[in-house]
Order: structure tokens, then C-alpha cells, then sequence
């Protein structure tokens, strides 16, 4: 099954097992914690935990991220991350920190992972990316 066609079964799954108002109700939610208390932040807040903190299960998380950010939740809370870290790597206020203590201060529990992470959300290794930002700074 292509990636697009297992998205559209994810997503009619999703569809029947939520109603749209508690779909968009927990996107408002999702948002709130996740990005307006920075949980992304925490390296070891869950998708269970996450569910906890709403009182609702794991499989509605699920699907209100699939269905309104088309990803799952790792995926969803490790794009917050890479914002944040690109942010803070075009930040002259930032320049003493390194890129480990970047990838740390945004949530990745190790350096390898946000290494690979960015690597796949921007074709580039964190180091690359700031010594090109640093020289072509737009």
C-alpha cells in the first residue's frame, strides 16, 4: 500500500472512530499543552502521558494528530523541536550555545537523534545548517 493511500485508510479509520467536533475539540487541547507549555520540550513526555493530561485515550491523540497534522505524534513533536532548534541556531543570542546543548534544550534525550532527525526534516546535518546560516545570514 502506497503512503498515500495508507493516509486516506488512517484517516477514514479515524473518522469513524471520532466525531468531528472531538477531533478538532482535542486538536485545541493537543495544541495547548504540547505547544503552548512546551512538552515537546520534555524528552520523556509521551504520547500516554499526553493522553492522561487530556483524560481521553491514546487512540483519539492518535487520530486527532493524524487527521489535522497528517503524522503521528513523534513525528508531530519532533517537527516543534526542529523549529525551535533552527530557531535558536539563527539566534545571535545563542551563538555560545553548542549543538548538543541545542538539541537537549528542545528535547532530544540524545545527540544522535536530533542529528538524524534533522537531518531528515532539512537535508542537513545541525552543524551545516549553522555554519551556512552563520554565513549567508538572511
Amino acid at each position: 500500500m502506497n503512503q498515500l493511500k495508507l493516509q486516506e485508510y488512517k484517516e477514514a479509520v479515524y473518522d469513524e472512530l471520532m466525531k468531528a467536533q472531538l477531533k478538532k475539540t482535542l486538536k485545541k487541547r493537543i495544541q495547548a499543552i504540547i505547544v503552548g507549555k512546551k512538552k515537546y520540550r520534555d524528552s520523556n513526555y509521551t504520547e500516554r502521558q499526553l493522553a492522561t493530561d487530556l483524560n481521553t485515550n491514546v487512540r483519539y491523540i492518535s487520530a486527532a494528530i493524524q487527521t489535522h497534522y497528517h503524522t503521528n505524534f513523534t513525528t508531530f513533536v519532533n517537527q516543534l523541536r526542529i523549529k525551535e532548534a533552527i530557531s535558536l541556531m539563527t539566534s545571535p543570542r545563542s551563538d555560545s550555545l553548542s549543538i548538543e546543548e541545542i538539541g537537549y534544550l528542545v528535547g532530544f534525550a540524545h545527540r544522535q537523534t536530533f542529528h538524524a532527525v534533522f537531518l531528515k526534516h532539512t537535508g542537513m546535518t545541525p552543524r551545516a545548517y549553522r555554519m551556512q546560516k552563520s554565513l549567508n545570514p538572511s
